[in-house]
């Protein structure tokens, strides 16, 4: 029942609810835990028995006991670790079964073990959670030790086991680890682990006090199985977020060229042709589907005028802001915002075709309608 309670709470834990990504060990970490060590019952062998007067056998029941361990391991960057693991166990005895007699006492075990784990990447299953499950084996030496065991027959006998002895032992794992917030490296671990231990036989000896006096004996025992349920705490120092990817090349977009349109006028006129018409109406409905963030209207004249003199160039100064002007009022008649239109005279300053002085050009007397 105890190990059947214990199962369970090992599963909860590993099924609580959690969120953001976790993490897999690359570089050196170390790992502390410790929990509950459950037993198994033990047969024990016993030879030349002072008190039975022969070579005997019955089981050792196990009561309540610990465990803690420590260790210091690499992660590889893939899920595979290995480690190097100093652990520590102890159990009580409450009684020894087979006969009306009571045994009372502790055993401990302790030693190191090579351990290889392996770390499951839950993103690798579309499961992108802060838990990290894992599993592993191990092997290793441990120390078993007897404090002195004693068992009281109703006939007044008392044997007293003890002794330290060691044996191969080795281990299988599986468990879980969950990452702290905001601590990177860090994570809270739980687990189940099975412990199991060999022994050289006659290791352990054996006293009878009787009425008779004191005798001696030895006793061996067989395979010792230990149930663990840890919690832990593992650091990882190489806890550097990976490099960021490259920032992708943003490559500007190319500005977009001024869009133009001329407007012709005749000889010392301002209003607008059908023809001229119709291309404001071209320059007021292109501004609507580009990105146009200002319109230009530039009015010119040709160098004639029908004033000779300064007082021409005056005259076609006003001319050619009277044309622009003409332009402007017919973009807003077709949609386009009077606060988006700039206008410009420049009288007979930059002519389109390079001409002789007082001459009449036609493609002079314009306005250029500039989309920017």
């Amino acid at each position: 029942m105890r190990l059947r309670t214990a199962l369970l709470a090992t599963t909860l834990m590993a099924a609580a609810p959690v969120a953001a990504n976790a993490t897999i060990i690359t570089g050196p970490y170390v790992d502390l835990g410790a929990g509950y060590n459950l037993v198994q019952n033990q047969h024990g062998h016993f030879a030349n028995n002072p008190t039975a007067g022969m070579t005997s056998s019955s089981q050792y029941r196990h009561k309540d006991g610990y465990t803690g361990f420590g260790s210091f391991g690499w992660g590889f960057g893939n899920g595979l670790r290995v480690e190097v693991e100093g652990l520590y166990n102890y159990s009580q005895l409450n009684h020894r079964s087979g006969a009306p007699n009571r045994t009372s006492g502790s055993d401990q075990s302790y030693g190191g073990l090579v351990n290889v784990l392996y770390d499951i990447d839950l993103k690798q299953f579309g499961i992108d959670v802060p838990v990290t499950p894992f599993v592993g084996v191990g092997a290793g030496y441990l120390w078993q030790h007897y404090n002195p065991t004693t068992t009281t027959y109703m006939n007044g006998n008392v044997n007293r086991l003890g002794g330290t002895t060691g044996g191969f032992a080795y281990q299988g794992i599986a468990g879980a680890a969950f990452d702290v917030p905001n601590v990177p490296g860090l994570q809270i671990t739980a687990q189940y682990r099975m412990v199991g231990q060999t022994f050289n036989n006659g290791s352990f000896t054996m006293s009878s006090y009787s009425p008779a006096g004191l005798s001696r004996g030895n006793a061996n025992f067989d395979h010792r199985f230990n149930h663990q349920f840890i919690l832990g705490l593992r650091y990882a120092f190489d806890t550097a977020p990976p490099p960021p990817p490259p920032a992708p090349v943003v490559v500007p977009p190319a500005p977009t060229p001024a869009r133009t349109y001329l407007v012709f006028f005749d000889w010392d006129r301002s209003d607008l042709t059908a023809r001229a018409r119709e291309i404001v109406a071209e320059a007021a409905q292109a501004s609507t589907h580009i990105q146009t963030t200002r319109i230009e209207v530039n009015g010119y004249t040709d160098n004639s005028a029908a004033h000779p003199g300064p007082r021409g160039q005056k005259y076609n100064l006003g001319l050619s802001e009277r044309r622009a002007q003409s332009v402007k009022a017919e973009l807003i008649r077709d949609g386009v915002p009077a606060n988006a239109i700039d206008i410009h005279g420049y009288g007979e300053a930059h002519p389109l075709v390079p001409t002789g002085p007082n001459t009449r050009e036609p493609q002079n007397r314009r306005v250029e309608i500039i989309l920017h």
